[in-house]
């Protein structure tokens, strides 16, 4: 996908599409190839793309996004249904759509009278009532909705990332345009978050990570499930809530705590700067822009967007902010809006107040946050140990309040300096320091290393996404220790499961079908004690395998729902014991983290 494009409503792509002649969606991804290959002009709020030397293809983004289909246009003969129009809105990124209108007076009335719209929606959320007592339950045009999406979404699991092109992701961005007007923006978010990462994948984005994506499809797929079953709370929380605007938090005082370089998988890249406040609450400030890893690096120096304050990023993750107007989304990052106000104050070391309190949580207790749901980032205080070889490279080792801890690099992106980093602080071995780290979910202890206190300096700090080391910051006679080979971070074999399920996402159904029989990794399973996760194995490579025929011998349509929920029972054991496994690994206790093994039948009732 090209940066330079616009975001584009999910439902206009879907539009666009679905005009298309049925000759016409079959070239769609070719289309979308060519296109891309162009290059595009912005002048103001248009981006015009040449499609040859006399066909032009224009977008209009008032406000930076496409909004409507009209918006998109194609100086072709078979404009306004061409495949220019459809391919352009198909290769730029997926806009966030904005809420539905608020309910109507009648509905506001309703709802002062005890019968309560679900925010943001109107009508279509009214509650199903069979009595004045009745338990709320999903509405029925939402019960519709979230069959759309599952069923769109089995359909882009069924072929897989490699084979689900546009026709597909666009019959899913539709599905997401649906739920959103019936009041189901979780469902909604988490479909058009599965078309980003099926686009990554086809696009070979080194930003793309399988895992994600399996996630993404797991998620779309669990709410839309359900949804249709759900009742009172659990209904509230598959709903979910729209995204929510900047909302005024009045006067901040920052305290800056590092930066960190952003590679996305849709062509973005600048920096984030994390900052605390006196109660340890995490804001951040960010510049990202289409771009690479120079523009990672570079970002750094540049002033941060926010008020008339010249600090730099890199500055400012040393130094303070005093904030007056704040706006703050809903994960902390600070707004730059015209009435906004913003100076340089006093910053505060790691081992200082406030920024001090961050380090004094145990470490399992963050770590039980994480898989709650809450920030991921660690702050940690370790002692390095040495090194350890892995298939994707070094790893340092160190002791966490007497728990042996893996330390992974950020980045592999040459350009940036986490690996060279990594490496020299290898031979700071036995040097006690703060770091901060983000969590990496697995059955060993595991993080990824993002910023260190100064190995011979306890009033400095590194960023080690940003800033280079030198041999001379090492405490004096400092040698790196040879990497050892160590154990894997999976030793527990779920790894014969979880493969099966990120070849389906990869490859689909097809993949599956034609890998053979997986009786020996069942058998393996169970001999270990995972005897669910070995009746999983044997489910999914049946469902995969099941095509009916006719009377005729022909091949019946592929029972997509079948294999989605075969799919999705697997996804979900897997996550389960993984995230039972981290915390195990790190002694933290999690919601929902299983006391035995979840059975089969447990995981078929969702």
């Amino acid at each position: 996908m090209t940066p330079d494009l616009p975001p584009v409503a999910p439902s206009v792509t879907a539009e666009l599409v679905e005009a298309l002649s049925p000759r016409l969606r079959k070239r769609l991804d070719a289309g979308v190839t060519k296109l891309v290959a162009r290059p595009a002009v912005r002048e103001g709020d248009t981006v015009r793309i040449a499609v040859d030397d006399e066909t032009d293809v224009v977008l209009h983004a008032p406000g930076g996004t496409v909004t409507g289909a009209d918006a998109i246009r194609c100086g072709c003969l078979l404009a306004p249904d061409c495949l220019h129009r459809a391919a352009a809105a198909s290769a730029a990124p997926v806009a966030d759509e904005a809420p539905p209108p608020s309910p109507a007076p009648a509905e506001a009335a309703e709802a002062r009278e005890g019968t309560e719209p679900v925010p943001g929606t109107g009508p279509a959320a009214q509650p199903d009532r069979t009595g004045p007592a009745e338990t709320e339950t999903a509405t029925a045009e939402q019960r519709a909705a979230a069959r759309t999406v599952r069923d769109a979404a089995a359909a882009v699991l069924e072929a897989g990332a490699d084979g689900a092109g546009a026709v597909l992701q666009a019959g899913l961005l539709h599905a997401a345009h649906t739920a959103r007007l019936a009041g189901l923006p979780r469902a909604s978010a988490a479909a058009v978050s599965v078309v980003t990462g099926v686009r990554a994948a086809r696009s070979a984005d080194p930003g793309y990570r399988l895992a994600d994506l399996a996630g993404a499809l797991a998620d779309v797929l669990g709410v839309a499930h359900r949804l249709p079953h759900a009742t009172g709370p659990d209904l509230t929380e598959l709903r979910g809530t729209a995204r929510q605007p900047y909302r005024p938090d009045g006067s901040l005082r920052l305290y800056g705590l590092f930066s960190e370089p952003v590679l996305t998988a849709t062509g973005y890249a600048g920096a984030v700067t994390w900052t605390a406040d006196a109660d340890g609450r995490l804001y951040t400030v960010s510049d990202v822009a289409p771009g690479g890893p120079a523009r990672a690096t570079g970002a750094a120096d540049r002033a941060v967007r926010i008020g008339d304050t010249a600090l730099t990023h890199r500055e400012l993750s040393r130094a303070g902010l005093a904030v007056s107007g704040a706006t703050v989304s809903p994960t902390g990052r600070l707004g730059a809006g015209a009435g906004v106000r913003a100076v340089r104050a006093p910053g505060a070391a790691w081992h200082a107040e406030p920024l001090d309190r961050l380090w004094a949580v145990p470490a399992a207790e963050q770590v039980a946050r994480a898989l709650n749901g809450g920030q991921d980032l660690l702050f940690l205080e370790v002692t390095l140990t040495g090194t350890v070889r892995e298939t994707t490279g070094d790893c340092l080792l160190a002791d966490c309040a007497g728990l042996p801890l893996r330390l992974a690099t950020a980045h592999d992106d040459p350009s940036l300096p986490h690996r060279d980093n990594l490496r020299l602080l290898a031979a700071a071995r036995g040097s006690r320091l703060r770091i901060v780290a983000r969590l990496v979910p697995e059955p060993l202890p595991r993080a990824l290393l993002l910023a260190v206190e100064h190995p011979t300096d306890p009033a400095a700090r590194v960023d080690l996404g940003l800033d280079r080391l030198r041999h001379a910051d090492l405490p004096a006679g400092a040698v790196a220790p040879p990497a050892e080979a160590g154990p894997t971070a999976d030793e527990v074999p779920l790894h014969l499961l979880r493969r099966r399920v990120h070849q389906a996402v990869s490859g689909g159904r097809r993949v599956l079908a034609s890998a053979g029989s997986v009786s020996g990794d069942a058998v393996r399973l169970r001999r270990l004690g995972l005897a669910t996760a070995g009746d999983l194995l044997d489910d999914l490579h049946a469902a995969a395998a099941d095509r009916s025929r006719d009377a005729f011998g022909r091949l019946l349509p592929a029972d997509t729902d079948h294999f989605a929920r075969a799919w999705l029972a697997a996804a979900v054991y897997t996550d389960a014991v993984e995230r039972a496994l981290c915390a195990g690994g790190w002694g933290a206790a999690t919601t929902g983290t299983p006391s035995s093994e979840p059975s089969s039948a447990t995981l078929a009732r969702g």
